[in-house]
Order: C-alpha cells, then sequence, then structure tokens
C-alpha cells in the first residue's frame, strides 16, 4: 500500500473532483417534455431507489432542453469515471477508512453554512455580490446583474469546498499536494494552472510587503513543521491560514485558498470552521496588513480564534 501512496492520492483527487462537479450540476437526472393543454413543459426524471421521480423545470424551450440533455450527459460520463476510479483503487488495495462521529457531525456542519461561508469569502475577495445573489449561483449556476469573472469566482469556491469535503478527501493530510489542488480549483478558468507555485514577482495592495518567490521544498517543510509544533487544531488551522496569505504561493487566489485549506486540517479534526465573517472583513485586513508587515501574529491569531471561528 505505501509504494502505491502517491497513486492512490491522485485517484482520490481525481474522484473527488469528479464528484465536486457533479454536485454542481443544477439538475440531476433526464429531461422529459410533457403536453397540457397544448402547452409543452419541460421535467426532470430521475430515479431514487425503486420510485421514479418527475420535477418540474419550466416552460418547453429548445435552448433549455438541449442544455438540460447536454447537463444529464455530462452526468453520466461524470459516474462512469467516479466508478472507473472506484475499480482502479480497489485493485490496488485502497479501502476507506471509517470517518469518526466528530468528523461526520462537522462534515454536515459545513455542508449546512457553505453557503454563506462562500458568501463571507467572496466579500473578502472583493466580490460584488449578495448573499441571494450568490445562493442563485450555487443552486443554478448563474446569476442576473453579476459580472461573469464574480460568477465564476463562486462557482469555484463551491467546487473547491465540495472537494475538500470529500469523505476520501477529509482522510487524507493536510499537505501540499492537497494546497496546491485547492489552489487549481480556486484559479480555475483564469489560470492554466493555478495550482504551480509561483515562479514570478507579486505585489500585495495597500501594504510595502513584497513575498519573496517560495521554493517548493521550504513550503512543504514549513507547513509540516505547523502540525508538529501546534497544539491544539485550531491553532495550527490559523497557522495554515496565515502562513499561506502572507508566502503567496500561487499567482492568485491565495486568500480563497488559504482558507479553504484551513478548513480541510480543521474538519479532519473534528474542530469547527474558520471563516471571515462579512462584518469583520475591515478589520480583518487592517489586522492583515499590520501581520504582512510585522513579525508579531498575535493579535491576528487572537482576532482569528475569537471572531473567525464556527463551533458546533
Amino acid at each position: 500500500m505505501e509504494k502505491n501512496y502517491l497513486q492512490i492520492q491522485d485517484l482520490l483527487h481525481q474522484r473527488a473532483d469528479f464528484q465536486a462537479r457533479l454536485n454542481l450540476l443544477p439538475y440531476d437526472g433526464s429531461p422529459e417534455i410533457k403536453e397540457q393543454s397544448g402547452n409543452k413543459y419541460i421535467y426532470i426524471r430521475k430515479r431514487i431507489g425503486s420510485r421514479l421521480t418527475s420535477k418540474y423545470v419550466d416552460i418547453y424551450s429548445d435552448v433549455l432542453y438541449q442544455l438540460l440533455l447536454r447537463n444529464a450527459r455530462e452526468a453520466r460520463e461524470l459516474r462512469k469515471n467516479i466508478r472507473h476510479i472506484e475499480k482502479e483503487l480497489a485493485s490496488i488495495g485502497y479501502a476507506e477508512n471509517e470517518l469518526s462521529p466528530r468528523v461526520i457531525l462537522n462534515l454536515d456542519f459545513a455542508r449546512a453554512n457553505m453557503k454563506s461561508n462562500i458568501y463571507d469569502q467572496a466579500v473578502l475577495e472583493g466580490v460584488a455580490t449578495t448573499f441571494p445573489q450568490t445562493e442563485d449561483i450555487i443552486d443554478n449556476g448563474q446569476v442576473n446583474g453579476m459580472t461573469a469573472t464574480d460568477v465564476q469566482k463562486i462557482l469555484n469556491l463551491k467546487h473547491a469546498w465540495e472537494f475538500i469535503l470529500d469523505k476520501a478527501v477529509i482522510q487524507c493530510d493536510s499537505n501540499y499536494h492537497i494546497l496546491c489542488h485547492i489552489a487549481k480549483l480556486v484559479n480555475e478558468g483564469f489560470y492554466d494552472d493555478g495550482g504551480r507555485i509561483r515562479g514570478v514577482p507579486v505585489t500585495i495592495g495597500g501594504t510595502s510587503y513584497i513575498p519573496p518567490l517560495p521554493i517548493e521544498t521550504i513550503v512543504m517543510e514549513n507547513l509540516q513543521e505547523i502540525i508538529q509544533l501546534s497544539e491544539a487544531g485550531i491553532d495550527a488551522a490559523i497557522k495554515f491560514c496565515l502562513y499561506c496569505m502572507k508566502t503567496q504561493i500561487f499567482n492568485d487566489g491565495n486568500k480563497r485558498a488559504a482558507v479553504i485549506f484551513a478548513n480541510h486540517y480543521l474538519i479532519s479534526q473534528g474542530g469547527g470552521l474558520i471563516v471571515i465573517p462579512e462584518k469583520e472583513v475591515p478589520e480583518f485586513k487592517k489586522i492583515l496588513i499590520a501581520y504582512y508587515e510585522g513579525n508579531d501574529s498575535s493579535e491576528i491569531i487572537a482576532f482569528m480564534r475569537t471572531k473567525c471561528w464556527k463551533k458546533f
């Protein structure tokens, strides 16, 4: 099993990615057309156990019907890919461990709060959205009155959250490889490989601090050191978050990736969630700038412990 570790990790990432994409599809099932009083209506047909259900979508239009057909084809292909990966995992002897009741509760807690967490993260990134708009994007994949870039950022956040909430992925170590995959997901559509370590200088608005170019081996060592030196789960989660933000490991999306990576660790420990609430964003940004420009992290750690930690 040990010699297959990297292969297993890669397959688990792929499976979680396919599952997250499946969860992003707004409708699950095959479209059907029903006629009533001379009008046509579109429904989605789906089998749940032994029962066949039919859910109303909208008045018939050829554009909508073709979209739902593509949606159904994509869902079938994603499920086929997931089954193929599961066969590969079984062939190399992988078996999933059972999660503790506390971690299962934490996963449910994270799913129940995912929309509000994504909204708070979008606000932190300066995305011009309201909570109803964010909710509409998460549920339906689109919304009026927002730029395509902002919509894509919110969908990417959902994709990354779906990834870390996969039961197999939450059992993986919170390491550099998980972080890179999260960064790849939050940067999807903006960079060809948004999960690749930064190779160009960057500046951060509002501060004179210029992060040095990150070195892959050092980043790996520092992430491992955080786990070894931190006692409580929340302390390590906060340090993960702050380290990724200050180091600016990737070309973009560092705050988004940092928060989700910190949550991967915290949820795996059954420790709750860590998200910067909308009302705390202005104060957090001010303290974050002070942290960037100095070496003392005590103020921002205390702030995140008291203002950003959601317990259950």
